[in-house]
């Protein structure tokens, strides 16, 4: 794949906005593991390999497992989330696919039993901040570093 333009170069003006409000968001007092996984959750669920790929290699920087790493795809199957992270990828599935049912009652309900009113917000925000870059990263083709990788 080609990248078809950089969105960086292209309107710097405004992705320098994008880029204070992701500062903002990464400095917002949530977890930076609970970040990392959201981030991730989100970005497979979009098909974004550009960040799959940084937020990945970010997480396991910061400590992540990889084991923890391979398994958010398939979160509800494993046993090694907290409940609070947990809850963090129900409602990073829900947001993110926001269009096919909005948030339910249900899950709004739960997730205040293991966030904040505050921590809910900001939750969101890192949500929207991080579709946001799958949304520039899938529209333009933005093509992740390719290291010494081997075919099947």
């Amino acid at each position: 794949m080609k990248p078809r333009l950089n969105f960086y170069t292209a309107a710097p003006e405004l992705t320098k906005h994008l880029v204070a409000l992701n500062k903002a968001v990464n400095e917002c007092g949530l977890e930076h593991s609970l970040l990392h996984l959201i981030k991730l959750r989100a970005s497979q669920i979009n098909g974004c390999s550009y960040c799959v790929d940084m937020h990945s290699r970010e997480a396991k920087a910061d400590g992540e497992t990889e084991q923890r790493l391979w398994l958010v795809a398939a979160w509800k199957e494993s046993p090694l989330y907290t409940e609070r992270e947990r809850m963090a990828f129900a409602w990073t599935e829900t947001v993110t696919n926001i269009a096919d049912a909005g948030v339910p009652a249900e899950l709004y309900a739960e997730a205040r039993q293991h966030f904040s009113e505050e921590d809910l917000v900001k939750l969101t925000v890192a949500l929207g901040m991080i579709n946001t870059w799958n949304r520039l990263c899938v529209s333009f083709h933005a093509v992740h570093p390719v290291g010494e990788a081997k075919a099947a």
